[in-house]
């Protein structure tokens, strides 16, 4: 892999603009396509995203910004991708350009609603991109803290440490220090499963439950996500790493949470659609609930999720939140 690699960035929201910002400390130029042709001609004036992520000022110059994914596509050597994964296939359909001798780093935290699968195992089967070339950059990390440039941790994971490597570097500043992994899956997983646990989370908050209950519940979500991600891909991980615990822990906690501020809207009333319609941002975990659950029950060895079958029953069987929460807590330990 060249060192001097061109990276291209896919997707408009907060999370794709916060990994422009970091690459901009270490690459001349970077490429960055966002559907929005408003919103591109915006930041050439005003230099910066009039969406999200405000206060973050960019130098133009450094940007080759366009709404045309396959310009992205033959700009860069790696892309990274940082749409909402329920918007992944209709942004993909796009394609024109191939993609198969391409780097993709996933920076999306879902399921792919219409294949069922994480993003790394999509652009596999889907595209047979081989997975040396696909990697995943995870937390904990929210776009915001990088906004403000707060110390943060990234987790840079691919079967092939040297593209992780180069990958990392060049995300790195100051700010950001990155650590490396080879557990993709794992990784990616964890990241999809973590925003199903801060919606819980959020709904408990909205039910009035306190921090006591709250810290049983991080605790069972962990062991629970253990559970879950052994039985997809059993390697011998630690669990309490940053990529796994500590991305459930401010993804859970912060107030900057989004899946974590759409459980409490439920919790205090909303129903599921009037929530997503308040929210101006995605809650992926809406859509990891689902995916989740459906793959769980298709394991040939069942595996214990009280919490994803609770969250569940609340999003997609209409049961009553309240009543769910109340059998839930005699599920956990």
């Amino acid at each position: 892999m060249k060192k001097d690699a061109k990276f291209a960035v896919l997707g408009g929201g907060s999370w794709a603009t916060a990994i422009v910002k970091m690459l901009t400390n270490n690459q001349e130029k970077i490429g960055w396509y966002m559907r929005n042709s408003d919103a591109i001609d915006y930041i050439k004036i005003q230099k910066h995203n009039p969406n999200y992520l405000t206060s973050v000022e960019f130098k133009t110059e450094q940007l080759f910004l366009t709404d045309d994914i396959n310009e992205a596509v033959n700009f860069a050597d790696i892309l990274i991708f940082a749409v909402p994964s329920a918007f992944l296939v209709e942004e993909l359909e796009k394609l024109k350009t191939p993609i198969k001798d391409k780097i993709i780093f996933s920076a999306i935290k879902g399921i792919v609603p219409e294949s069922g699968m994480i993003v790394g195992e999509h652009f596999h089967e889907i595209y047979k991109i081989p997975f040396e070339n696909i990697g995943v950059i995870t937390g904990p990390c929210h776009a915001e803290e990088v906004a403000l440039e707060r110390l943060s941790y990234l987790t840079i994971a691919c079967a092939d440490t040297d593209k992780a490597e180069l990958v990392a570097q060049n995300l790195s500043s100051n700010y950001i220090k990155t650590n490396i992994s080879k557990d993709i899956i794992g990784t990616e997983y964890a990241a999809m499963l973590k925003n199903i646990y801060a919606i819980s989370a959020g709904i408990a908050h909205g039910l009035g439950y306190g921090d006591n209950f709250q810290s049983v519940l991080m605790s069972n979500a962990i062991r629970e996500m253990k559970r879950y991600t052994k039985r997809i891909h059993n390697i011998d991980r630690n669990i309490n790493k940053s990529a796994y615990l500590g991305d459930l822990l401010v993804t859970g906690y912060s107030t900057f949470s989004r899946n974590r501020m759409f459980g409490n809207m439920i919790g205090k009333g909303y129903t599921v659609k009037s929530a997503q319609m308040e929210m101006s941002m995605i809650a992926e975990g809406y859509y990891a609930a689902k995916s989740a659950y459906t793959i769980k029950e298709n394991f040939t060895k069942k595996v214990k999720t009280p919490i994803i079958d609770a969250v569940y029953q609340v999003l997609y069987e209409n049961k009553n939140p309240k009543k769910v929460f109340l059998a839930l807590t005699d599920k956990l330990n």
